[in-house]
């Protein structure tokens, strides 16, 4: 027995015991997590910084300008309309032989700032200053009560207080589309259309404009831009006309007359 005992003590001598624990390092996964997910948050506000200075809309001074300007008794009328061809003198209602006025009727020329080359404003006698091509012809007062300004095929005419509101009332869309005279063409022609049709209110002053194109008793394709204005109680209306095929032209008198048509007396 006692043989025995000494034979397994000298085994458990042998034997190793357990290896002790080793104590676990503090978590490098948890800490490389952190820094990760730092670096994620530190690359999406540097991704949303540069998106907002590229991609984000600036606030920036227009400066605009409305395109009407001021209009009325004695200022210029607005520099907007659409395009329409030009009757025949017969359409427009011009009566005589077709000379121009002589000399002690010719309206003055002056050249304000502003104005397209070869245009001057001319101080016509029948009380309104426009500007016309200097090269144009003016034609006296006809039937009709109509002073044209003739360059080629485009004419430019201008009718000065003719028509009264108390007879042909007091809104200016309704008069260019169903009363005026100048665009009675228009409305006869089997074949016609119009755009741009509006009316501008600036102050006390109403106004309307439109691009008309028809075809006149001829056949020829006609394009027109008007302007009819309620100024003093009457209507005064500016009208350039020609080929539907020189629209550019007619656009280009159009705007230059409107842009400084007023009243003188």
């Amino acid at each position: 027995a006692a043989h025995g005992r000494h034979k397994r003590a000298k085994q458990a001598a042998r034997e190793p015991g357990p290896a002790p624990r080793r104590e676990r390092a503090p978590g490098r996964k948890p800490r490389r997590l952190g820094r990760v997910l730092l670096l994620l948050i530190l690359l999406g506000l540097a991704a949303a910084v540069l998106y907002a200075m590229m991609f984000m809309p600036r606030t920036e001074d227009t400066g605009g300008q409305d395109r009407t300007g001021s209009a009325g008794a004695g200022s210029p009328a607005p520099t907007s309309a659409h395009d329409p061809a030009s009757p025949s003198s017969e359409e427009n209602g011009e009566s005589g032989d077709g000379s121009s006025d002589p000399g002690s009727d010719e309206p003055q020329s002056t050249e304000p700032a502003g104005l397209a080359k070869g245009f001057a404003v001319r101080k016509d006698p029948k009380g309104f200053s426009v500007a016309v091509h200097e090269g144009w012809t003016r034609r006296g007062e006809n039937a009709r009560g109509q002073i044209r300004y003739i360059g080629g095929d485009i004419e430019l005419v201008i009718v000065a207080g003719r028509d009264k509101v108390s007879e042909f009332g007091a809104d200016p869309m309704a008069y260019q589309q169903n009363r005026e005279a100048e665009l009675a063409a228009f409305r006869d022609s089997a074949w016609a259309s119009s755009s741009g049709l509006k009316r501008i209110d600036v102050g006390k002053t109403a106004m309307a404009e439109g691009q008309f194109s028809w075809r006149d008793t001829s056949g020829r394709s006609v394009y027109a831009r008007n302007l009819a204005m309620l100024i003093g109680g009457r209507y005064h209306v500016v009208l350039a006309i020609g080929p539907a095929d020189e629209r550019r032209a007619v656009n280009r008198h159009f705007e230059q007359a409107t842009a400084t048509y007023s009243t003188t007396g």
